[in-house]
């Protein structure tokens, strides 16, 4: 069951990235196109807001949690609510946009504090917001879901077995502190980060691996070799627009 779900969770990471790439490769034609005099780009860039959709599929195609689909299907929401605008279709504005980010972070909140048991182990952060794990509150989870939208989010972990998870920025921060924790083998984190960024902060005998994307944003590791590679932390995910950083 394990490896059948690591195996879909790879088949999908790889359709994302694949869509990721078709991205880029279409913003490079419209430039060379533009270049060549064939059509005007500034005409083609009022529809920028495209990017929010093709993150939002992104999003969807590389979670399988509550907070990861929400923030994937707001993303493509916002995306399809800009380009109808520019259109002629809509009328949309931010201002009206605002309450219902408003809106999906309570509802977030909500969920949360009707899950029971799964409010210790995960953690959202919401506008303007910021969330502090407290020492014992959950930090024992083998698994962590993070969440931040508009807001920071900075969770410790000293479990002994840590099996990985999923950390979304979203116009926010998240930070991860790992330095407590272990791992028995190897463990994968998936990270987005959109307008925003998120810092993994890992022990010194973890061998990290990262297998991120990044759209104009960017990757970095800042940590020493340690003795050994028998503790391994894959990282994978998105960083657009925005930055993810390993450290220890």
């Amino acid at each position: 069951m394990h490896k059948d779900t690591a195996d879909r969770q790879a088949r999908r990471g790889a359709t994302s990235q694949v869509l990721m790439g078709v991205l880029v490769i279409a913003l490079g034609l419209l430039f060379l196109l533009d270049n060549l005099d064939i059509i005007e780009v500034r005409a083609a860039l009022a529809f920028w807001p495209l990017i929010f959709i093709f993150a939002g599929v992104a999003k969807l195609l590389d979670t399988s949690t509550p907070d990861g689909y929400l923030v994937g299907l707001a993303g493509i929401g916002i995306g399809v609510a800009m380009i109808l605008d520019r259109l002629g279709i809509i009328d949309f504005s931010w201002r009206a946009a605002w309450p219902l980010i408003l809106i999906a972070a309570g509802g977030m909140v909500v969920y949360r504090a009707t899950t029971g048991q799964r409010a210790a182990r995960f953690g959202v952060a919401v506008p303007g917001g910021k969330e502090q794990l407290r020492e014992g509150a959950g930090s024992e989870a083998q698994t962590v879901d993070a969440t931040a939208v508009l807001g920071g989010f900075e969770r410790r972990v000293h479990t002994k077995d840590f099996r990985g998870g999923e950390v979304t920025a979203v116009m926010g921060g998240c930070t991860l502190d790992l330095r407590d924790a272990s791992i028995c083998g190897e463990a994968v984190i998936h990270v987005f980060a959109f307008w925003g960024g998120v810092t993994l902060k890992v022990p010194p005998d973890w061998t990290v691996i990262l297998q991120g994307t990044p759209i104009m944003g960017g990757f970095e590791e800042k940590t020493v070799a340690p003795p050994d590679g028998s503790k391994r932390l894959v990282v994978r995910g998105y960083a657009i627009m925005g930055g993810v950083e390993v450290r220890n």
